[in-house]
């Protein structure tokens, strides 16, 4: 019997790596995407890409305006942080935490996989290495899969659907090593809050940071394009 699975693609190297891990269990894929006003929006070309090389059975993109919040770097003209170290990074919430993303994600993905009869869902959070989201922690996962159930006719019905997040507690590092062990096309992917109108990264933005260190643990050059030479601070 075939499984299918909705997975939240962003085009980036987490989201890259959780697909290739969806489909090595066994899993049709709906790959979804969002075009959400961010700024780094060349990402869902990236997305594109990465779901047609995956062969995934439909992508989904949906374009919603979170511009209309604005309270982030990446839906506003507030400036992205640039340069900042991993002590830095530990602090407090960034301002490139875009308000309630993956409850508005997730709950796309849960529609989509209500109507076409998905009880997995796939999402690339992580725990470790990561800018301080609070919407990505697993008790927050946790309570949003406990809510799914509530919420949906599926649910009622006694079909339980999981959320899976089998990142969350894998460094980059260790993310990286495996997804080169399932053939993920790292080039294909883009992660920079602040690319070039040519995709090229600016490397230094925390999202450019934590890529570069995590190809660095994993002993591999990072295979996308960078505006300059960057190295993980």
């Amino acid at each position: 019997m075939t499984r299918t699975a909705v997975v939240l693609l962003s085009g980036g190297l987490d989201s890259a790596t959780v697909l290739a891990i969806a489909k090595s269990e066994g899993f049709e894929i709906i790959a979804l995407s969002f075009r959400y006003g961010q700024r780094h929006g060349i990402e869902i070309s990236a997305a594109q890409s990465i779901a047609r090389k995956a062969g995934v059975l439909r992508h989904v993109v949906v374009d919603i305006d979170l511009r209309l919040f604005g309270a982030s770097a990446l839906t506003s003209e507030i400036a992205v942080p640039k340069g900042r170290t991993a002590a830095e990074m530990s602090l407090g919430i960034p301002i490139t935490y875009v308000p309630e993303r993956n409850t508005i994600f997730l709950s796309y993905a849960l529609a989509l996989a209500e109507v076409s009869m998905a009880d997995n869902i796939y999402i690339g959070v992580n725990a470790l290495d990561y800018s301080g989201y609070p919407d990505c922690r697993p008790e927050y996962i946790e309570a949003f899969e406990q809510m799914a159930n509530l919420a949906t006719k599926s649910g009622v019905e006694g079909r339980h659907l999981t959320i899976h997040t089998p990142l969350m507690h894998q460094t980059k590092g260790e993310i990286i090593t495996r997804g080169l062990k399932l053939g993920v096309d790292y080039a294909a992917t883009l992660s920079c809050y602040d690319p070039d109108p040519s995709g090229a990264a600016c490397g230094q933005c925390d999202s450019c940071q934590l890529r570069l260190k995590g190809f660095a643990d994993a002993g591999v050059s990072d295979p996308v394009r960078y505006r300059e030479q960057a190295v993980a601070t």
